[in-house]
């Protein structure tokens, strides 16, 4: 049998690690926001004649767009330029001045969003987020009332959740400094989809350790968590990897409008069968070992009792 109680250090500094490098490059460079986030105009411009990059952002610059984020899309065969918020007089301007100067063009795709639209969006994303971790404490809490200390199950799920988010906030930024990915509303979507994912795993594990107390209920807590591991880890490896093949086909095979969706699910998916295993599973434990009380007791010593 697999001691995965055992090494729950080496799983927690590895986790540590990822989250660390991650949360660095969210404070220096932050995460690429797309236009929902940020307010402005998106047009998918394909032009009929083949012309460069460099062309098309110096014409814009040109008509006063200089600061005009200009992609090209292999699934479209077009450009994907994004600027600040335009009139529909504007756009019309640079419909006619860039196919008199580099060839008739066709707007497939214009997209607009306000600066006040896309605080909103924001906003509600981050609430979204938080009534989301607060009704699964909620419900972690009560679905495992009858266990000894059920509110140590809906907090062990909740920091695996973070864990996960975090995880997944952290590549993201990654991948917008070296490959300028953003995140959208798909992204939105992806983070609440892998709240949900995580905290099933979560669930279905804590749900083995629940049963496994009542049968034993006088076998120590780092057993009864080891072999609830032993037997679900069957079944959360083989739903993962099945949920993984159908992802791996969709970012594949699937239209750019919901690659960062399909890539949030594919992190999401594997931090969520990690955590579920390798940190919820091991919080139980540490918690009821006393290592959090040892360990403040460490950094907030208690104050000596004044002298008469």
């Amino acid at each position: 049998m697999i001691d995965f109680v055992g090494k729950r250090k080496w799983y927690f500094r590895f986790s540590g690690i990822i989250i660390l490098i991650g949360v660095i490059f969210l404070l220096s460079a932050g995460l690429q926001r797309g236009i929902e986030f940020t307010g402005g105009t998106m047009m998918t411009i394909s032009f009929e004649q083949e012309v460069a990059q460099g062309d098309l952002r110096a014409e814009l610059a040109d008509l006063g767009h200089d600061d005009a984020i200009i992609q090209w899309s292999e699934d479209a065969e077009a450009f994907i330029v994004r600027t600040t918020e335009l009139s529909d007089e504007d756009v019309a301007v640079i419909e006619d001045t860039l196919t008199e100067r580099l060839g008739p063009l066709t707007i497939i795709d214009i997209y607009a969003v306000s600066g006040s639209i896309a605080s909103e969006i924001e906003g509600d994303a981050a609430i979204a987020v938080s009534i989301a971790a607060i009704g699964i404490l909620l419900y972690v809490t009560w679905a495992f009332r009858r266990v000894m200390k059920p509110f140590h199950f809906g907090v062990a799920a909740i920091v695996a959740l973070v864990h996960d988010v975090l995880i997944v906030l952290g590549v993201f930024a990654v991948l917008g400094v070296f490959f300028d990915i953003e995140i959208n509303a798909m992204f939105i979507v992806g983070v609440l989809t892998v709240i949900g994912y995580s905290v099933n795993d979560t669930i279905v594990v804590f749900d083995r350790i629940r049963e496994n107390m009542i049968k034993s209920p006088g076998s120590p807590l780092e057993t009864t968590v080891n072999h609830s591991i032993m037997e679900t880890l069957g079944r959360s490896l083989n739903t993962s990897i099945t949920t993984l093949f159908v992802l791996l086909a969709l970012l594949l095979l699937g239209g750019a409008t919901i690659h960062n969706f399909v890539l949030v699910l594919i992190i999401g998916v594997i931090t969520g069968t990690y955590s579920s295993i390798c940190i919820a599973s091991q919080l139980l434990v540490v918690w009821e070992s006393g290592t959090f009380s040892r360990f403040f007791r460490r950094v907030i010593p208690k104050r000596a009792p004044a002298g008469g």
